[in-house]
């Protein structure tokens, strides 16, 4: 495990030269990141808190922030979603990062989140679960969010809290098993060391291996059907997604390339609620339906 005396100067001396926008949450986590990049000397960040809207505490949750950020003399931003009771882990987690990128668009800064390793081997997990496929092993891949606490664990940094005498509030989601999260984190609590740096292994393994693999989708990519006929199906869906460059689901790109084979000049395949694709006799065309 890394030294808890040594880990911020591990993490943080190459965040040193830009903006940030750091997401927290109030939680023991983000309050830690906040903290440690704050005592590294790195003025130039902004707070910026969601408020899912899904808890009946959860006000009181960006109020503790917004005395955070003005505890640390720093900007404050907020939003709140109003997602009900009922919004899934999805929903929160889209409505969350849709927030973050138009604050750092704002101010002109980067995403940076409290994602610890812990965090890590429980969405490798989750992912595994759900049957994803190697995408799933690749997690926390945005190029524009930084993650720079995956080198600690999550004992690591409640030991940090501590030490420093922060204070922090506890989700009282975290405990419910409603959410899958939480039935997966009570078992890779039980994990030990050894068995996660195994998974974080496999983890940065992946993530190299999946750039590597869309730098040479980006190459191959084309619009010229008869690559598409020609190529196995699992080399055809990267150069699909490469040449599309859009979000689309497994089962989506699977319809796709059907549809590349297949369609008819002329003819339109739905791919998801924004685009369609448009077909001529030897190629195709990425449109985006009309509002």
């Amino acid at each position: 495990m890394l030294d808890m005396a040594s880990a911020p100067t591990a993490y943080s001396k190459s965040i040193t030269q830009h903006r940030y926008v750091i997401a927290v949450s109030g939680g023991v986590d983000s309050v830690v990141l906040l903290d440690v990049l704050y005592r590294r000397g790195i003025r130039s960040l902004v707070v910026a808190h969601v408020d899912h809207g899904i808890r009946p505490d959860s006000a009181d949750d960006a109020k503790f922030v917004k005395e955070l950020a003005a505890h640390y003399d720093l900007p404050f931003e907020t939003v709140r979603l109003e997602l009900g009771a009922d919004a899934s882990e999805d929903q929160a987690r889209r409505g969350r990062y849709d927030f973050l990128r138009t604050v750092a668009k704002t101010h002109n800064a980067h995403i940076v989140t409290a994602h610890h390793a812990d965090d890590v081997v429980e969405t490798v997990a989750i992912n595994l679960h759900r049957g994803t496929g190697w995408r799933g092993l690749a997690v926390f891949g945005a190029e524009d969010i930084y993650r720079p606490m995956t080198v600690w664990f999550k004992d690591e940094v409640v030991r940090y809290a501590k030490v420093h005498h922060l204070r922090w509030r506890e989700d009282s989601t975290n405990a419910s098993d409603k959410y899958l999260r939480n039935r997966i984190r009570a078992r890779v609590a039980g994990m030990d060391v050894q068995q996660k740096l195994e998974i974080l292994a496999l983890w940065r393994h992946q993530c190299a291996v999946r750039t590597e693999l869309q730098r040479e989708a980006q190459r191959l990519a084309t619009n010229q059907r008869h690559l598409y006929i020609m190529t196995p199906r699992s080399v055809a869906s990267e150069i699909l997604l490469a040449t599309l460059n859009i979000p689309l689901t497994r089962p989506q790109v699977e319809r796709a390339l059907i549809a590349i084979k297949t369609a008819r000049p002329g003819a339109i395949h739905s791919l998801n609620e924004g685009y369609c694709l448009q077909f001529g006799i030897d190629d195709f065309a990425l449109v985006q339906r009309k509002k």
